[in-house]
């Protein structure tokens, strides 16, 4: 089959843009070599040996600081925390560990940072990166953990944040399908 695009890229951010996803902020390094970004592309990979994935550009300025340090801290964030998602996605030129500022740091296992008052924090060591195309798909066995409970997710859709309540893990949103 021959290498084509069937789609543009604007037409593939458009179909994204309806993908509501999570946000997540990665943090890694330590000190003043700290960096970060923020993702929506979180996804759990095995529950056998707990792992994530991660994808990042291999632009960004994170991916050096992931290869050196060979872990990261994925931070879900809840819903009172769409300023610490705007820093680290470089809003205001935020750039390296300016991006911690305003927001309380803590260290789990590896010593990435974790965001206090998270919906949950996942402390990871990088097991492995595929190369595909602009990006890496990272592969990061889980450490150590922590979870938050009774707060709701900060959520990005359609090109903005959104916030889910807390309640909504509690009522009943449909009734289940039966056969």
């Amino acid at each position: 089959m021959a290498d084509e695009t069937l789609i543009s890229d604007a037409e593939f951010r458009l179909s994204m843009r309806h993908l509501a996803g999570a946000v997540s902020v990665i943090t890694v390094g330590d000190g003043q070599d700290r960096t970060g970004f923020t993702a929506t592309s979180v996804s759990s990979f095995s529950a056998e040996r707990p792992s994530l994935i991660v994808s990042v550009n291999r632009t960004s300025s994170s991916w050096p600081a992931l290869q050196r340090y060979g872990c990261f801290c994925v931070n879900v964030l809840a819903a009172d925390q769409r300023d610490v998602a705007q820093s680290f996605a470089g809003i205001g030129g935020r750039k390296g560990v300016d991006r911690y500022d305003g927001a309380g740091w803590y260290r789990l296992k590896t010593g990435s940072a974790a965001l206090e008052k998270a919906l949950a924090v996942l402390d990871c060591k990088l097991e492995t990166a595929f190369h595909h195309h602009s990006h890496a798909i990272l592969i990061g066995h889980i450490c150590a953990m922590e979870v938050r409970q009774n707060v709701g997710p900060l959520l990005y859709w359609q090109g903005g944040y959104h916030d889910l309540p807390a309640a909504a893990d509690q009522r009943c949103l449909a009734e289940p399908i039966r056969q």
